[in-house]
Order: structure tokens, then C-alpha cells, then sequence
């Protein structure tokens, strides 16, 4: 990207992770849109910026492209094992929406969609790559811009207040240098509405619950629930996520052409859930979640549903297989 110089990107190679975040949240404090990129290390490291992107309510794009770890770990190794890190690696309570991009292609689409709930959310989006997706070529069409989704900012006035609020938790993004404007935005709790300093007990319960709503509000820009196969009289569900979606779907391909009926969604919106999985998965006599971890979108899942899943996963360094699919459930 720094070869090819485009037109309203500047591109910046900053000394560490934690000057990486930050400075991507400078620029999006002056009005841009702040992308940045890391691996699983470096996530542990961008964790205090994120916090102070979801204190302060401004947009960014944080990119992790997982590997085998912890620590070094399998660096040239692809797993997907940040997920429960993405979802709550953050000081204090700060939610945030995290997306997984399921190939290279799709990885456009879920960065869109990333830099969308981003800017009209006011909230910094992790989404999930890993090694697989990053080494992976696939053919892919570039669209015009009118087929784009658009992109509309909260803009607000000088005479607003900073965390003011829309009807969907949303607060007025008013850059710096605005006549007429003085901004009351930082790292410590700032009161309802004018974002003066404020260590009241209240205040705090209800900025906490204010942010954590406005993320939950994000799902109102998914879409519908894409169901990738359905077969009649199905009682058994496949989640999937990430990378493992070429081998899950050839899995449950083969699977119906032998005559074991199994639906199979496969999952981009990580948090918040898309608000139609609960009800659809409820449906299903038995739930099976495929993944390159422990088990932690299994765990994630028990969690908020408070319901059993099965759970089909392993960390070796190497994608799954359809074949061993095959043997690793029935």
C-alpha cells in the first residue's frame, strides 16, 4: 500500500503495536476512518488503545490475522484461537463488534462491513483473518462503487453535545477545529451527554450500559441470516467460522449426498451474535461448532444461550480436511 500511494490513505509504519493503535486513533479523533493490523501478540499489546477507542466512542478497524501461539508460538501457522481475546481482552467493561472473514475474498466484504458499523456506530471493530486466509489467492471481482454499500458518519454540530445520543446510542462525530466547538472526550468516564469528567457512581452504570447497547444495536447492519445449506427434516446444525469454510462445506456437502440431512451456517458476525442464530439454532435437536482452538466459539456460545453444543476442534498449525471431518463426528 505505500508503493501504491492512494489517493486520501496515508500509510504509517509506527515503532510498536501500542503507537500502531494509537496513532490509528488519532486519525480517526481528526476525522478519518483509523485502520491497523496485527497477529495475536500484538492484539495483547493494541488491548489499552481499544479501550480508549471504546471510551471515547471513536471508529477503528483493528485487522488480526491469527497464528498458532501463545507468545511466538507457530508463527507461519494458522489457528483461530484470539477469538475469546477479541471478545473480552480489554480492561473494564468495553465491548466491541468483532467479524470474521471466511476466505480472501470475502475478507473485502467483511472490512467494508467493519469500516461501516466502525463509522455509523462510533465503536472500533476487530475482525478476525488468519494465517490461511493471509497466504490464500482466490479469484475475486472488483466492484464499482456504486455497488458499495454506503457509508453515512454520525456528523453533528458545534453546538452539540458530545455524547449526545441518537436513537440508536450512536454520539455526534464533530473533528477537532470546528468553529464554535470545544471537545470533552478522553480516557476517564465523562458524564451523560456533556462529557465533562464525572466519577459518580450513576453516571458511570449509565455510560457503561449506554456504550454496551449501542454495540448490541450494531446487528441492525448485518442482513439477514445466511444459512449456506439446508436440507429437508435436518436436525442437527454446523457452525462454523473463519477459514474452516471451504472443508466445513465440502464436509456437510458430502454428508447430504450420503444422506445425513445437517444444516450449516457459517458465522461472520462474532459479537454481537446476529440477532436470528438464537431462535434458528434452538430449532435443531443437536448443535455441532467447528473450530481451529479449544473450543472457544463453543464456550462463547453455552455462554449466552445457556444450552449444550458439541464441539469439533483441534490446534495443530494446519487447516481442517474434509476427511478428517468426516472421522472427527458423526
Amino acid at each position: 500500500m505505500a508503493k501504491l500511494q492512494p489517493e486520501y490513505v496515508t500509510v504509517f509504519q509506527a515503532e510498536d503495536e501500542i503507537a500502531a493503535v494509537t496513532s490509528a486513533l488519532g486519525a480517526s479523533f481528526a476525522g478519518g476512518i483509523g485502520v491497523t493490523a496485527s497477529s495475536g501478540p500484538g492484539l495483547s499489546l493494541k488491548a489499552e488503545g481499544l479501550g480508549l477507542a471504546v471510551m471515547t466512542e471513536l471508529p477503528l478497524v483493528l485487522i488480526d490475522v491469527q497464528r498458532g501461539g501463545p507468545s511466538t508460538g507457530l508463527p507461519t501457522k494458522t489457528e483461530q484461537s484470539d477469538l475469546t481475546q477479541a471478545l473480552h481482552g480489554r480492561h473494564g467493561e468495553a465491548p466491541l463488534p468483532v467479524l470474521a472473514a471466511r476466505s480472501a475474498a470475502d475478507a473485502f466484504d467483511t472490512t467494508l462491513l467493519a469500516v461501516k458499523i466502525a463509522v455509523e456506530c462510533m465503536t472500533p471493530v476487530i475482525v478476525l483473518s488468519d494465517a490461511y486466509i493471509a497466504g490464500s489467492a482466490q479469484p475475486w471481482r472488483i466492484p464499482d462503487i456504486g455497488e458499495l454499500p454506503s457509508i453515512t458518519p454520525p456528523r453533528g454540530s458545534a453546538g452539540e453535545e458530545p455524547y449526545a445520543r441518537d436513537a440508536h446510542g450512536v454520539r455526534p462525530w464533530v473533528t477537532p477545529g470546528t468553529p464554535g466547538g470545544a471537545h470533552r472526550i478522553g480516557g476517564l468516564e465523562g458524564e451523560v451527554g456533556t462529557g465533562r469528567i464525572s466519577y459518580e457512581p450513576a453516571n458511570h452504570q449509565a455510560m457503561v450500559t449506554a456504550r454496551a447497547a449501542k454495540v448490541q444495536a450494531a446487528s441492525r447492519l448485518y442482513g439477514p441470516l445466511e444459512v449456506v445449506q439446508r436440507c429437508p427434516g435436518a436436525d442437527t446444525l454446523v457452525l462454523a467460522w473463519g477459514s474452516t469454510y471451504g472443508a466445513v462445506r465440502s464436509d456437510v456437502e458430502r454428508r447430504a449426498a450420503a444422506g445425513q440431512n445437517v444444516d450449516y451456517i457459517h458465522l461472520r458476525h462474532m459479537h454481537p451474535l446476529h440477532p436470528d442464530l438464537k431462535a434458528t439454532a434452538e430449532r435443531y435437536r443437536r448443535v455441532v461448532v467447528v473450530e481451529m482452538n479449544e473450543g472457544q466459539l463453543a464456550h462463547h456460545l453455552q455462554g449466552e444461550w445457556a444450552c449444550r453444543v458439541e464441539s469439533v476442534c483441534k490446534t495443530t498449525g494446519q487447516p481442517f480436511t474434509t476427511e478428517e471431518l468426516a472421522e472427527l463426528w458423526n
